[in-house]
């Protein structure tokens, strides 16, 4: 006691709110390669993709904690990548823990990967909703209505990197634990427009196919031969 107060009654308390991301977990961890390199996925995915190769262009640990979990704002992928080309990527979103609307679950706009790029004109109303800016840009017909992606504990759910996504706050009581990572087909080139964190990690040329140690083939699609 001091003065006749408590200990504690200057004492103020702080609460971050974000999302914790590890990136490249695959370069530390045997076990987290074995699952970027995972058959049924990488076959799902160069599906999607339309390919018969597919590398990892990186990985993301998120972790959006209880209470404190902070929001992922309205964004597409791959504008934030301005070291590839084409927008051709598919991510592969792994819930670790249930991923529903009260833990800050991702949500998604149907059909927004058809549209192109809109990045900088991506925002948000106070309810999260998303909008754009000047919606006179979007194509006839596009709609913009957000749906939650609400997946189980080692689920998997698939998304372009041009589909308009994010997360809102978590305000509950439960954890929101994923691991996401980033496949790019074979026809990806190195395409450096700005910098990007991955940057440390190339050793190809402009204009080159994007290869390497540090963007390991993790499918290559059977071959007639040994397919039949």
């Amino acid at each position: 006691m001091l003065g006749g107060g408590s200990l504690y009654d200057n004492m103020k308390m702080t609460v971050n709110e974000r999302v914790v991301q590890i990136v490249n977990i695959w370069m530390a961890s045997d076990a987290f390669l074995r699952h970027a390199a995972n058959p049924r996925i990488c076959e799902e995915v160069a599906q999607l993709c339309r390919t018969g190769e597919l590398r990892i262009w990186h990985d993301q640990i998120q972790y959006k904690p209880p209470v404190s979990g902070g929001p992922t704002g309205w964004h597409q992928d791959h504008p934030l990548w301005p070291i590839i080309q084409p927008a051709d990527l598919v991510s592969a979103w792994v819930a670790l823990d249930d991923a529903v609307i009260e833990n800050g679950c991702m949500w998604m706009v149907p059909g927004s990967h058809k549209w192109g790029n809109h990045q900088k004109h991506l925002a948000s109303d106070k309810a999260f909703k998303p909008y754009h800016r000047q919606p006179e840009l979007l194509p006839p017909g596009a709609v913009v209505e957000a749906v939650p992606f609400e997946i189980k504990k080692g689920q998997v759910g698939y998304h372009h990197s041009l589909t308009w996504h994010g997360s809102p706050h978590n305000r509950s009581a439960l954890k929101r634990r994923a691991i996401a990572v980033h496949y790019m087909p074979g026809h990806i080139r190195y395409e450096p427009r700005a910098e990007h964190p991955m940057h440390d990690y190339v050793r190809v040329k402009p204009g080159e196919l994007l290869t390497g140690d540090d963007f390991p083939l993790v499918y290559t699609a059977p071959s007639r031969e040994s397919a039949g």
